[in-house]
């Protein structure tokens, strides 16, 4: 993907991305190996932030290491060959996907205080519609200590889209009643975002 009509630079758009995807794969490296694992995570004021054991894999590398890369993707539709054209050929077949890689360096959020906070916001994502006794009261106190809380301060920010942005109108308009005649609600929703994709400016 080194096409730059797949970039994004728009920080409002990639905000919307990072606030509704569920999850990331946050990649580590320490001694030269590597270890990625998906995480759970919340974006607020421009900072990543995840939470775990105290212990285990994850951690070892961090305190080794605390340099990272979060890659956070939103999957659409498969796109046939075929739906964008008529040649018989494979190569039209890919998939439309947001796609986000952060590079960072990781910190431990140590604060009672601020770890309350954190795991608050993450409830909030999570589980919008309340319903839990809040996680200040002191019920919580023993998990909370017992869990650490992790701060990604991005240094980059990448994004790249693929929407259909860059097919000519034709083959753009194919994919589009292939997908609704298919009428599954990934391809819904993938008709939906590359028709509002295609009147943005980014």
């Amino acid at each position: 993907m080194k096409r730059s009509e797949f970039e994004i630079k728009d920080k409002k758009i990639i905000e919307n991305v990072l606030i509704e995807a569920e999850y990331g794969t946050l990649a580590l490296c320490a001694d030269n190996k590597p270890y990625s694992v998906p995480i759970n995570f919340v974006y607020v004021d421009e900072i990543f932030y995840f939470h775990g054991s105290k212990s285990g894999k994850k951690i070892e590398y961090i305190k080794s290491n605390p340099n990272a890369s979060l890659n956070v993707v939103l999957p659409y539709s498969i796109i046939q060959s075929y739906f964008s054209s008529n040649d018989g050929l494979a190569s039209p077949t890919t998939h439309f996907f947001k796609s986000i890689s952060i590079d960072g360096e990781i910190e431990f959020i140590k604060e009672y205080e601020k770890k309350v906070f954190i795991l608050e916001a993450l409830m909030k994502k999570f589980q919008p519609e309340g319903k839990y006794i809040p996680l200040s009261e002191k019920v919580y106190s023993k998990v909370i200590n017992a869990t650490e809380i992790f701060k990604l301060n991005p240094n980059e920010i990448r994004a790249k889209f693929k929407l259909g942005q860059h097919l000519p109108k034709e083959r753009f308009n194919m994919i589009i009643e292939h997908l609704e005649t298919r009428g599954s609600e990934i391809d819904k929703l993938s008709a939906i975002e590359m028709r509002k994709f295609s009147q943005l400016k980014v």
